[in-house]
């Protein structure tokens, strides 16, 4: 990712994966200064971070920055934004990542500054930093999840992959573009996945699916 954000002139990225349950902490992969990354997590500050709440209540992709957004902020709001500028974090573009159980994660791109370079970057490459924000997060997912378990069943890695993919409405080739598999491999793992599940269809795989998780508060 940081080498892919490079190549269009982007420094700085954050992967904030959201806790499932609540009180739980999120998990968070970035190459902002490693002072400011655990500060944040120390004092959860996802909590009432402005950008992470608008990625809650949002799908689309937003830039976020001096003159941007909500123009009203508590008391630690305005401190944790003068705290990230201090680190050169003072504006930037969120993707949302949600599935069909709601907001599960957020992927930024910071500047120091809102100067037209990165405005530029944001305004010709949007749907492209959306589109690699979905590969991170797939990739990212695989890596981070706890267990893969299924009303008690567990699953391999790629067969949960793409089981998530499926809750979210992806076909088999959409899997397989994103996952960098084949159609055939992505059924596959889909047909592995409800053998073992015990069932014959994939809204039958995605009802289980969202029935082993919590509701989301």
């Amino acid at each position: 990712m940081v080498e892919a954000a490079a190549a269009l002139d982007l420094t700085c990225f954050a992967y904030l994966s959201i806790a499932p349950r609540p009180g739980s902490a999120p998990q968070l992969i970035s190459n902002y200064p490693s002072a400011w990354t655990a500060h944040y997590l120390q004092n959860r500050y996802e909590r009432f971070d402005p950008v992470i709440l608008q990625a809650l209540d949002r799908p689309e992709p937003f830039e976020w920055g001096l003159g941007l957004g909500a123009t009203t902020q508590s008391n630690p709001q305005r401190e944790l934004f003068d705290e990230a500028a201090r680190f050169g974090i003072r504006s930037g573009f969120t993707i949302p990542i949600h599935d069909t159980r709601g907001p599960v994660a957020a992927v930024t791109f910071a500047a120091d500054e809102r100067q037209p370079a990165f405005e530029r970057c944001i305004g010709e490459h949007g749907r492209v930093l959306q589109l690699m924000a979905m590969y991170f997060h797939a990739h990212a997912r695989r890596k981070l999840a706890p267990d893969r378990f299924v009303d008690g069943v567990s699953l391999s890695p790629r067969e949960f992959e793409c089981l998530e993919w499926t809750a979210q409405g992806k076909s088999a080739w959409e899997i397989g573009r994103i996952l960098g598999i084949s159609r055939r491999t992505a059924s596959f793992h889909l047909d592995n996945a409800k053998a073992k599940l015990g069932v014959h269809s994939n809204c039958q795989a995605v009802a289980r699916l969202v029935a082993s998780r919590p509701m989301m508060q």
